[in-house]
């Protein structure tokens, strides 16, 4: 069974880095950019972090450009922006794609079909656009989807939820 565990990304610094080293973890896998309209949700999840990462939750920022070009810069500039205007202290990644044949692999199995417990599915998809948002449980499966337009705010308490258990 695939989980987080069987992928690598490269951080914004340049290195490689095993995502297994979150099992354990409640993980919030976002795409992000930082020229778009819900680029403020930054914001959001930076409090999400500062709440519950005491608590075992990781959030995981995976920047892409394939929305209108809306992640230009690069890694240096990413993590910059992030820093100086939303204080991000979560882990970010080098620039990746999230949709088609380049997608990035972690990416290409977050988006298929996932079957949860007692048969309830998440039905595989596209990402829609920037800030789509994946629930990972401490097995590294996932338990959650969210569209962009889904605020941080929004999904604490089902973070707080996948945390208690």
């Amino acid at each position: 069974m695939t989980t987080l565990a069987d992928f690598t990304a490269t951080t914004l610094s340049g290195t490689e880095h095993d995502l297994g080293e979150h099992l354990g973890s409640v993980v919030l896998v976002v795409n992000t950019a930082s020229k778009c309209g819900l680029t403020p949700q930054y914001e959001g999840l930076q409090a999400l972090h500062e709440r519950f990462a005491d608590r075992g939750l990781t959030v995981l920022g995976f920047p892409c450009d394939q929305f209108n070009n809306q992640e230009p810069g690069t890694d240096d500039e990413i993590s910059e922006f992030c820093q100086v205007n939303y204080g991000v202290t979560f882990p970010m990644f080098s620039k990746i794609e999230v949709n088609g044949e380049g997608a990035h692999p972690l990416y290409q199995w977050l988006t298929a079909e996932h079957e949860l417990e007692g048969g309830l599915k998440i039905p595989a998809g596209d990402i829609e656009w920037n800030f789509g948002k994946f629930l990972l449980d401490r097995d590294g499966q996932v338990l959650r989807r969210w569209t962009p337009q889904t605020t941080p705010e929004e999904i604490a308490a089902d973070i707080e939820a996948a945390l208690g258990a």
